[in-house]
């Protein structure tokens, strides 16, 4: 059976959608699935299986799309019809022009569609300073409802939060809510803190640096806790706003790390940390927190009704009120001072973690797509 997937934006692993769309092709190929990939990668020129299409030119928005670590993919019609020509299905990552591109013909060549909702509206309107327009972010949804969700078969929602957002403004659809999943290789493991860490509180923060992401609030409540004279802040990722948040991190006696970080060393910084913290105003589901808290690691996460990641609390300390700093110090606080309490929560979240196994979650995707082909016969 021959897949087609299709990426808008694909390149290093560096953001949750490469990330959920490089999986997926990883456990399909594995399941002996014939896998053709349909991107923008220019780096996966000539290997087996890609079909690379040229970046989109957004003129002088073109620095400000680097700076975020990504590429957009442009859409040209013979490559998108010697990527679909064979395929018994096709499965769109995102909303954008190539994938829009990709249901016209795949329409006309009567392929089965099935489409990821891997981006918020916020995610978009982020960018043209509009994040907090109801009328901005209902018209991109219904954007992305008529270019591309209203024309597939199926509809794969990561979490019931985006799914429930999505339809409370385009209405009923046909899918199915399946977790991107967590890898096994996220799990407890004994690692030593570094030595200049030793005598330090680390508390870790793993996401792209960027305003909905909202680091800022961190930095702050880590200057406001007790402890902040011990404390280590760790910040996994990189974005557009790392100069800015390391000139507002200048405040705490300890300069935070930033960086990006391999899978292998994110695993062991994951298990030498005493926290984990989510503050994001914006997310599908977070998979950066899921894997911490796969290791045990006990989070905080920020309240945000614009967030599926709030649902990953199991005890109310896991929470702050988004956007304030002295309730993240709070909570922070809380769980240094009560090692028996972070402890309990530690074990909690270890068998919580199953329901995120991605091979489980793998296998949910395959029967999607086999599914939904099998219907439009």
């Amino acid at each position: 059976m021959i897949i087609t997937v299709v990426c808008d934006v694909l390149g290093s692993e560096n953001n949750g959608t490469t990330i959920a769309a490089m999986n997926l092709i990883r456990s399909l190929k594995a399941k002996g699935y014939d896998v053709r990939v349909l991107c923008p990668d220019q780096e996966k020129k000539g290997q087996p299986g890609y079909y690379v299409v040229g970046t989109l030119n957004l003129g002088p928005l073109n620095n400000y799309v680097k700076r975020n670590g990504i590429v957009l993919a442009k859409a040209e019609k013979k490559i998108i019809e010697e990527a679909i020509r064979d395929a018994d299905a096709v499965h769109l990552m995102l909303p954008f022009p190539l994938s829009k591109a990709v249901v016209k013909i795949a329409k006309k060549m009567k392929k089965p569609l099935t489409a990821g909702f891997h981006c918020q509206a916020e995610n978009f309107t982020n960018h043209v300073f509009l994040m907090n327009s109801g009328v901005a972010n209902r018209l991109t949804y219904k954007y992305f409802y008529n270019a591309i969700y209203r024309h597939v078969d199926c509809i794969h929602y990561p979490t019931q939060f985006i799914r429930d957002t999505f339809e409370g403004i385009v209405g009923r659809t046909k899918g199915v809510v399946i977790s991107n999943g967590v890898s096994s290789e996220f799990r407890r493991i004994e690692v030593e803190k570094p030595k200049e860490f030793s005598e330090r509180y680390v508390i870790l923060s793993i996401g792209r640096l960027s305003k909905e992401k909202s680091q800022r609030i961190l930095i702050e409540a880590a200057n406001k806790s007790r402890h902040r004279e011990k404390i280590q802040l760790i910040f996994a990722g990189a974005g557009p706003l790392r100069e800015k948040l390391e000139k507002e991190a200048e405040m705490l006696p300890l300069k935070p790390v930033f960086r990006f970080f391999s899978r292998e060393e994110l695993i062991e910084v994951i298990n030498y940390s005493d926290l984990y913290v989510h503050p994001a105003e914006i997310e599908i589901e977070a998979i950066a927190c899921l894997e911490a808290i796969s290791c045990g690691l006990v989070p905080v996460i920020a309240d945000s009704p614009r967030s599926a990641t709030k649902d990953f609390a199991l005890f109310p300390e896991n929470l702050f009120q988004l956007n304030d700093p002295e309730s993240l110090a709070e909570r922070i606080d809380y769980w240094l001072e009560h090692p028996e309490a972070k402890r309990r929560a530690s074990e909690a979240y270890l068998a919580y973690k199953n329901r995120f196994d991605q091979n489980a979650c793998m296998d949910a995707m395959e029967r999607m797509i086999l599914e939904t082909a099998e219907a439009a016969r």
